[in-house]
């Protein structure tokens, strides 16, 4: 690792895609996000590449469906509504087995919302958003040192499965500044892309992209490769961070900023004798079923506190881990409010000794 740098949050962002290998990025501005467009258009330009700003958040994430179906390393980067918008996209990138990256730095809503953060996109990232049967790589990261480590690494899982990868951020984590560590030489993966459609110099047969299949039995033969390629990253692509769990009468679930802030909620809790855990999604999808389902099965266990910026998304999947063994409660803040450790305490102290 290099020399640790005081950076923002959206700004590792940008440089994380460059030094991974991102020659191409197409967006549009959106608060609590647009520093990333800003910063991606000298840093572009310096790098060799090109930044568009698109006229629309649709016609951005179509720029990133051509230049990522020549086999470039792309990149579009929006906030709640912007990303809403290019949901159709994502469902032909993945009809198309497309590797792309894109950034979600949440903001409030429902609607325009507003531009303090949230966590309520967890939903539409998670559970597809666009049309049909297909997924996303959801990446979570905690702090700006994850944000470049994540979208380093969303470049090499996009291209190694040939899928749409995405980092969800938030409002606090893109506006944040914290110190990082650029490595010296990104560990950037080497992956075949004699698919990609960059013209064949009478060499070979001509390369198609597509994502519409008008046969029934041939869109089911790519819906079952699909759910094929969706099994093998859930194997082998999940991520969790596991905090102090063995042991505990409780524990919390939580991610990105909220996973912060329980964090410090665990020693609070360890001063009034109550021991608490903390399991931290980094993968959002695929999600650490086994990790949770294995804390559930810990007799120390009571009870689970799953902790969000929204009315309870994550919270689902958390029960459908727990499958009943353990009581599951939520805490969640929204409209860009943040729970307090002494509300989360208030909680757990309500939990443990009721």
């Amino acid at each position: 690792m290099s020399t640790r740098v005081l950076m923002k949050g959206n700004e590792v962002i940008a440089e994380a895609a460059v030094r991974a290998g991102c020659r191409h990025y197409f967006g549009y501005p959106i608060t609590p996000q647009t520093e990333i467009m800003h910063y991606m258009a000298n840093r572009m330009v310096e790098a060799g590449g090109i930044m568009v700003q698109a006229e629309s958040e649709v016609a951005a994430i179509n720029m990133v469906y051509g230049a990522a179906s020549a086999g470039a390393r792309v990149m579009t980067t929006s906030s709640s509504p912007g990303i809403s918008l290019k949901q159709e996209g994502f469902s032909y990138i993945a009809g198309a087995e497309l590797p792309a990256v894109v950034v979600n730095i949440v903001r409030a809503g429902p609607g325009l919302g507003g531009i303090l953060p949230a966590q309520g996109d967890y939903f539409q990232a998670t559970k597809g958003g666009g049309h049909g049967d297909y997924r996303n790589v959801v990446l979570a990261p905690a702090s700006v040192q994850e944000l470049y480590e994540m979208t380093v690494e969303a470049f090499n899982i996009a291209d190694r499965y040939r899928v749409l990868t995405m980092v969800l951020g938030d409002g606090t984590l893109g506006q944040m500044m914290e110190p990082v560590a650029f490595r010296d030489e990104e560990p950037v993966d080497k992956v075949d892309k004699s698919w990609a459609v960059t013209g064949t110099g009478g060499n070979r047969p001509h390369n198609t992209i597509q994502s519409i299949y008008i046969e029934a039995d041939d869109l089911e033969a790519l819906n079952n490769k699909l759910l094929a390629k969706y099994q093998v990253i859930s194997e082998r692509e999940t991520r969790v961070e596991m905090l102090n769990c063995d042991g505990a009468e409780l524990i919390m679930t939580a991610f990105g900023t909220c996973s912060r802030i329980c964090r410090n909620v665990i020693r609070q809790a360890e001063e009034e004798g109550i021991k608490v855990g903390l399991i931290r999604p980094i993968t959002l999808w695929p999600f650490p079923t086994e990790a949770v389902a294995a804390a559930a099965a810990q007799p120390s266990v009571q009870a689970f506190l799953d902790v969000e910026l929204n009315n309870g998304q994550m919270v689902e999947d958390v029960r459908l881990a727990v499958q009943g063994a353990r009581p599951v409660h939520f805490h969640g803040r929204t409209g860009g409010n943040m729970p307090t450790q002494k509300e989360i305490l208030d909680k757990i102290r309500s939990i443990v000794r009721s």
